[in-house]
């Protein structure tokens, strides 16, 4: 839903839908690696995320989706599900990984991304967070200003 700086030299990633978000603070380089992807953009060079994507292609391997898993001591757990078909075989693989990797990853080859009922339950809804952020950043630009940060990072 939106990525933006913290004071804590990391960036916060909101996930969610219509009823509800949460945010996943992560490191700078994995959340402009989101960013860009959100706004579907590519880097001069492929950064760590892209360059999982053309492996996964070369070996035709689909990113099925990811799985915001578990939630324990204010550390979030993810899981990536991996789709293999070729002439071959067919495989089904899932992977243990950082959020922030599953995310990066699964937005940039378009696929689902999912949390799982106790997470989502367990999260405490940071939808007014995000309003005033976007609020913020609103005003900010119609004054003129030029935001360093925003949405899309």
């Amino acid at each position: 839903m939106g990525v933006f700086p913290t004071d804590q030299q990391t960036l916060a990633i909101f996930v969610g839908n219509e009823e509800k978000c949460f945010v996943i603070h992560v490191e700078p380089g994995v959340g402009r690696a989101i960013a860009m992807s959100l706004r579907g953009q590519k880097s001069e060079r492929p950064l760590t995320h892209e360059l999982m994507g053309f492996i996964f292609q070369a070996f035709t391997i689909k990113v099925d989706r990811v799985v915001i898993n578990a939630l324990r001591s204010n550390t979030y757990y993810a899981r990536i599900i991996l789709r293999a078909e070729n002439e071959i075989h067919k495989k089904v693989i899932e992977i243990d990984a950082r959020p922030s990797d599953c995310l990066a990853i699964a937005l940039q080859a378009k696929a689902p991304i999912y949390v799982s009922r106790a997470v989502w339950e367990e999260v405490d809804d940071r939808t007014e967070e995000l309003e005033r952020i976007k609020q913020a950043l609103q005003e900010k630009q119609s004054s003129g200003d030029d935001p360093d940060f925003g949405e899309d990072y």
